[in-house]
């Protein structure tokens, strides 16, 4: 029975993880977290450090899909907005 309870605790986690690793945030969620990063660290909130954020966390993504997702935030910071 033990090891009924403990195969279905690794199903439970595996499947867990899949998910968590496989469903990144919208566009507005990491943009919402690394605002209240930056500004919960007392620091000034302004393209630059929204950059810098985005391009450590684009060093630290662990798959394509992650990348994409910081590089289209990227992208939009600079974009033309007279266009």
């Amino acid at each position: 029975m033990q090891q009924n309870r403990q195969y279905t605790m690794d199903s439970a986690s595996a499947i867990s993880s899949y998910f968590n690793k496989a469903a990144l945030p919208t566009q507005q969620e990491t943009l919402g977290q690394i605002v209240v990063e930056i500004l919960s660290a007392g620091k000034n909130l302004n393209r630059k450090s929204l950059c810098t954020k985005l391009l450590g966390r684009l060093e630290q993504a662990s798959g394509m899909e992650e990348e994409k997702h910081y590089n289209a935030l990227i992208g939009l910071l600079f974009e033309n907005r007279n266009s």
